[in-house]
């Protein structure tokens, strides 16, 4: 029986889009040029895939461990455990890890930037350290993670992940007030009234500063993820700039990959991280390679620079790894997390366009990647671990 081929996935988070006026009814991914991943598609075969269902979170999470073939009953542990597994910080029974971003709120209370102006990891510091001076404690500490990308760990059994907390994505142009922590059940009453409290006194810690508010959300505790590298027989990589992308690889028994200049925007280092890539198929059966960018510019709303980030993601990354790797042994796929339209700017639960090339497939009749032909092909709509399957199937 012939080996199973290595593969790769390529994630562009928040790729997928809708189709937009200004492009003339095409979407962004249509628009673009991007001959690899078009590429992929001629040569493979297309589909799409539920990342996020009803009934869950529209985070990105949720929607990476669709991706990777997660139980999201079983499974699902919120972003905040997941970083904390990122920066190697190991959660006791009593932790409760929340992500927390530095935001930007204006002076009538409404949030302006859920990225505080893509805060300098620099600055991001200094505010962490800010936040730890005047609100830490045994039971309550900050970590810095990657520009507003933080976290925030509660200590006690006195706290939990009974509160509901909004995605600050979601909330532009909003007052923060309409949009505070509130407990699920009378367990999370406690937490949420910290919470509550953490925003308003760390807005006047903050003060003054582009960055100058937190909004803490997606909580949880540490759970049980499997064990990826088992359920397939491979030895598997990740490679990401963001600690909710690392954090879920080391769950799942991934080894991380850091690659130097990989900052999760557009800044980050394609070359990079192509490299990584190439190199990690010496002696792994699986590499996850995950690009934040994508998302950051359609949360923006920024039409323009949304094509340019597909273009560089396709030429700079993708293109590289295509023209290095033996088409007869390795299996390449593409397809985002989730789409953010640009015209809101928010997740949306619409499947995402997935293409496969697998050594000894017969490609079938999609000939561009992008959200309008690949729901045509062969592959269907795939949901659940339908995808990793199909990628390790012998």
């Amino acid at each position: 029986m012939p080996a199973i081929p290595k593969v790769v996935v390529f994630l562009g988070d928040g790729m997928a889009d809708e189709p937009v006026p200004e492009l003339g009814g095409r979407t962004p991914l249509q628009a673009a040029n991007k001959p690899a991943m078009d590429r992929i598609a001629r040569e493979g075969r297309c589909g799409t895939l539920l990342t996020l269902p009803e009934g869950f979170p529209t985070s990105s999470d949720v929607a990476n461990m669709s991706v990777l073939g997660c139980d999201l009953r079983a499974e699902l542990c919120g972003r905040g455990p997941l970083e904390a597994a990122s920066q190697g910080l190991t959660l006791g029974p009593h932790d409760t890890a929340f992500r927390v971003n530095l935001v930007t709120v204006d002076d009538a209370g409404v949030l302006r930037d859920y990225s505080g102006g893509q805060v300098p990891a620099a600055a991001a510091r200094e505010a962490i350290g800010l936040l730890n001076a005047g609100l830490g404690s045994e039971k309550l500490r900050f970590h810095t993670g990657v520009s507003y990308r933080n976290l925030l760990i509660l200590s006690g059994p006195e706290f939990c992940a009974e509160v509901h907390c909004e995605k600050p994505d979601d909330h532009h142009g909003h007052l923060v007030s309409h949009h505070l922590p509130r407990p699920r059940s009378a367990a999370g009453e406690r937490t949420a009234a910290v919470l509550r409290d953490l925003m308003a006194r760390g807005a006047e810690i903050l003060r003054g500063r582009t960055a100058n508010a937190v909004w803490p959300w997606s909580g949880g505790r540490a759970g049980a993820i499997h064990d990826l590298g088992r359920r397939y027989g491979v030895r598997g990589a990740v490679i990401s700039a963001v600690d909710v992308i690392n954090g879920l690889g080391r769950c799942l028994g991934l080894d991380v990959i850091r690659v130097p200049g990989a900052t999760g925007w557009i800044d980050t280092n394609y070359e990079g991280k192509a490299d990584a890539t190439i190199a990690a198929l010496a002696d792994h059966g699986f590499v996850f390679v995950h690009v934040e960018a994508l998302d950051e510019v359609s949360h923006a709303q920024d039409l323009a620079l949304k094509i340019r980030t597909i273009e560089e993601f396709d030429r700079r990354l993708i293109g590289r790894v295509l023209a290095a790797v033996d088409p007869a042994t390795v299996t390449l796929a593409v397809l985002p997390d989730h789409p953010v339209p640009v015209r809101t700017g928010r997740h949306t639960r619409t499947p995402v366009p997935v293409a496969v090339r697998r050594p000894g497939w017969t490609a079938d009749a999609v000939r561009t990647y992008d959200e309008i032909a690949c729901p045509a092909g062969a592959l269907g709509a795939l949901r659940g671990r339908q995808l990793m399957d199909l990628l390790f199937a012998p």
